[in-house]
């Protein structure tokens, strides 16, 4: 069986604070012109997406420079639910690396978060501690989320981007500095978890960017009925 994974790209949709808006349009119409074709401007983290180490780490590789093979994970799904806004992801809620099936390369996490998609609140999705991040480098897999990514995303009033909050929160991106240091996938914004089996295949490439940090993709789940 497959099952689509991907937020649609379309104008207007949610991204991370500060990144560039999405806008699909029409260049040519068949009344005008006999032929249809878009323009599409996006930033390279919009919607279901995957980083390239570049994203976080200065002279980390670019999305280009990656192997396509890279991007078809064996996955495993975590269903962390119920999880609270903002609430951390401590390491004892992943798997033992030692108990982990090594042919396991991505670790799926379901906080619940999706559900929020378009609304204010998805900017508070939980976040994985870089204890937790510590885990997962241990074990040599990365993650996939149903959220902005594996670090606290900025609220509409202000930072989790800087330095740490005074509950704790910690400012920066030290869960993508650790995942991404060690060349683990990150793929973030993923959707329709609901159901999926505790193991599936999950295809996710990327566009051919020359250079670039991230890429969006068709994130795509597999397995056998």
């Amino acid at each position: 069986m497959f099952r689509d994974l991907s937020r649609p790209i379309e104008t207007g949709m949610p991204t991370y604070p500060g990144d560039p808006d999405v806008t699909l349009a029409p260049a040519a119409t068949h009344e005008a012109d006999g032929y249809a074709t878009s323009e599409l401007r996006t930033g390279t983290h919009a919607g279901t997406h995957v980083d390239a180490p570049r994203h976080t780490v200065r002279g980390g590789e670019s999305i280009d420079e990656r192997d396509v093979g890279r991007f078809a994970f064996d996955a495993r799904l975590l269903d962390l639910r119920p999880l609270g806004a903002r609430e951390p992801i401590a390491p004892d809620a992943l798997p033992d690396p030692d108990a982990l099936d090594p042919a396991v390369d991505l670790l799926v996490l379901r906080t619940g978060w999706e559900s929020h998609w378009g609304t204010d609140r998805y900017r508070d999705h939980p976040y994985l501690t870089a204890a937790a991040a510590e885990r997962c480098r241990e074990a040599g897999v990365g993650v996939g989320l149903d959220a902005f990514g594996p670090d606290p995303t900025p609220t509409a009033g202000g930072g989790a981007d800087g330095g740490a909050s005074e509950d704790g929160e910690p400012g920066g991106t030290p869960a993508h500095d650790v995942l991404l240091g060690a060349s683990l996938p990150v793929v973030e914004n993923l959707c329709g978890l609901d159901g999926l089996p505790a193991r599936f295949r999950l295809s996710a490439f990327p566009l051919r960017l020359r250079g670039a940090d991230g890429s969006p993709v068709r994130a795509v789940a597999e397995w056998e009925d």
